[in-house]
């Protein structure tokens, strides 16, 4: 299991400060829409002059026709991020075609496909997808896997069932994670961190129980001395 910090505050410079704050810990950096959009390519190399070795999860859940998925799949893989995501409700074929674009690269970032979103409750869900949470996310993360994926996002309660249903190498990251039990906010599905572990989650995010933090560097080392005793 590995941290993953979600880079979600209000500005780039808000968000490299906590990254300063952390830059000791072998952790991920998650960069969403909103940075991204906002402060581009520039912030994630200012986030590897903090520590090269932060591991940059760029979550943009890319969704549109094929060839322009991988398109923007390539563009990414130049940028030098060690992880994306795509969303599965593209399908297959646009699968198939990023993963082929992307086998040019000999150190290709990781690729996942996002199931549920973690805000959605059941009957919202059910209102789009015309299934239980549970069944959709399976069929999404089979379809991933057989089409050459890393992994899904998935919440912590499909975590498990979706390796039984694939494999126990095929990643599941798991946005929602509130540590020790903290308030849900606009999440629906939230775990702990034991939970997390318990359902063989890989890559616990964590936004925040940390970053709301008055020392968010405490909270991290609180996180990574339990993720350690797993």
């Amino acid at each position: 299991m590995e941290l993953c910090v979600a880079l979600d505050l209000p500005s780039a410079e808000e968000n490299l400060s906590l990254a300063e704050s952390l830059k000791s810990y072998d952790i991920w950096m998650k960069v969403g829409f909103r940075s991204y959009i906002r402060d581009g390519k520039p912030f994630i190399e200012a986030l590897k002059k903090i520590n090269p070795d932060f591991k940059i999860f760029l979550d943009l859940k890319l969704y549109d026709i094929p060839n322009t998925m991988a398109d923007a799949a390539e563009e990414i893989a130049k940028i030098g991020v060690d992880m994306f995501n795509i969303h599965a409700s593209a399908g297959p074929v646009a699968m198939k075609t990023v993963m082929e674009r992307l086998s040019a690269y000999k150190n290709r970032p990781l690729v996942l496909a996002v199931t549920a979103l973690t805000s959605f409750d059941e009957e919202n869900f059910q209102a789009i997808y015309e299934k239980s949470i549970d069944e959709k996310a399976e069929q999404f993360a089979k379809m991933s896997y057989e089409n050459g994926l890393d992994g899904v996002v998935c919440s912590t309660f499909e975590s498990r069932a979706i390796k039984e249903a694939t494999s126990e190498k095929f990643l599941t990251l798991c946005p929602g994670i509130r540590p020790f039990g903290e308030d849900a906010g606009d999440q629906q599905r939230v775990a702990t961190l034991e939970l997390a572990n318990q359902e063989g989650v890989d890559y616990p995010v964590v936004g925040r129980p940390i970053y709301k933090e008055s020392n968010p560097q405490a909270k991290v080392e609180q996180i990574l001395e339990v993720i350690a005793g797993f």
